[in-house]
């Protein structure tokens, strides 16, 4: 069983694709057109923002929203960003490609997103920022952080690279639901293939209510200018191709039932799994783009699993803190991060699945042993 069969999981909108791509391709017009455009106008649509710019990546999506703001004058090089310690490499690097100041704040080992209790003692007269991460399909955003965002006058950016169509339950601040990626000043997404939205290749967007950032964000991905030949911005190049366009658009409007399906499966491993030495956390409202499972004994986990034809992976062993290319932070402690690192097994899980192979997986969890 693979942990993620791609081609399973895009079987069943084939014909609809090849459709859509025939579409771009007989269009001649293959950059910055018309599948690009209704792209934007869907995904703002749904994710519940005025404006998505579109761009190559989510690490760009990121980027972008820093740089514009740079470009704004909101901030400055130097100025401190608050961002979990437990998140994939992305969200960090973001923020130092910008020349900004990341501020590793601990997670709750409760539900592996950032503890909100711990970002106010952290906060500097440098920190401006505060980037949470819906990690692996759960929503990082609490009462508590708008609250501090709103006190301190911070800029709230989400990473919602994990998170397509994660929705938030009625709330006092936010008057109604809403969906992660529309909950702070601006949030980058992800479309990389592997994603619960995924292209045929990479591809990110920014969503926002805010014109002027959306303004800034777009001219500043492409090579900085509006106008052809009228460059206001020290650009670069960063855009979301026709095709992708085109079969992101067709599977957006298949992603609450994709959704559903994998929220379905997840309740069969939690509700199903009874094994002492495996751990879940506890992730309300997830759209489960990873299934998570912690275990002090993950390398023979790993081990038994496979060697039973069930593909797991591990996200994400090292932790950005103990990276070479952060030399800097390797001499620091992080002891929940470093726990998640050292204990966290991807199950698969995806809409491509069927109950009795998620069953399966199940019997061979409950019956690990050491």
């Amino acid at each position: 069983m693979k942990y993620l069969d791609l081609k399973r999981i895009n079987a069943p909108y084939e014909e609809e694709i090849r459709q859509a791509i025939s579409n771009v391709i007989d269009s001649g017009w293959y950059l910055q057109g018309g599948a690009v455009a209704a792209f934007e106008r869907a995904y703002a649509d749904y994710i519940g923002t005025r404006y998505c710019v579109s761009c190559a990546n989510g690490l760009d999506a990121l980027t972008l929203i820093l740089r514009a703001y740079i470009e704004l004058g909101l901030l400055h090089s130097g100025d401190e960003v608050i961002v979990p310690a437990n998140t994939y490499i992305a969200s960090i690097l973001s923020i130092t490609e910008c020349g900004l100041k990341p501020i590793l704040v601990e997670p709750s080992l409760d539900n592996c997103q950032i503890d909100d209790s711990l970002i106010k003692p952290r906060i500097t007269p440098r920190t401006k920022a505060i980037m949470i991460v819906h990690l692996y399909g759960q929503c990082a955003y609490t009462e508590r952080i708008a609250d501090i965002c709103h006190r301190y006058h911070l800029l709230l950016i989400e990473d919602n690279a994990q998170a397509h169509g994660c929705t938030v339950p009625y709330a006092a601040e936010l008057q109604h639901s809403k969906k992660t990626g529309s909950l702070g000043n601006a949030s980058g997404h992800s479309f990389y293939p592997g994603k619960n939205l995924g292209a045929m290749g990479d591809a990110g967007a920014v969503t926002t209510n805010d014109a002027q950032l959306a303004e800034t964000i777009r001219a500043i991905a492409n090579y900085g200018a509006l106008r052809k030949y009228v460059h206001d911005y020290l650009g670069r190049n960063s855009r979301m191709d026709e095709l992708q366009a085109a079969m992101l658009s067709v599977k957006l409007c298949h992603l609450d039932d994709i959704t559903h399906r994998r929220q379905l499966l997840a309740s069969i491993y939690i509700n199903k799994v009874d094994n002492p030495l495996l751990r879940f956390p506890r992730m309300t409202n997830s759209v489960w783009h990873i299934f998570p499972v912690f275990s002090a004994y993950r390398e023979q986990l790993q081990l038994f699993l496979k060697a039973r034809g069930i593909e797991t992976q591990v996200h994400y062993p090292i932790p950005p803190h103990q990276q070479r290319c952060f030399l800097e932070w390797n001499n620091l402690s992080f002891p929940v991060t470093e726990q998640i690192s050292r204990e966290e097994l991807s199950l698969p899980c995806n809409e491509a699945m069927t109950e009795d192979e998620v069953c399966a997986v199940v019997e061979a969890l409950n019956s690990f042993a050491v």
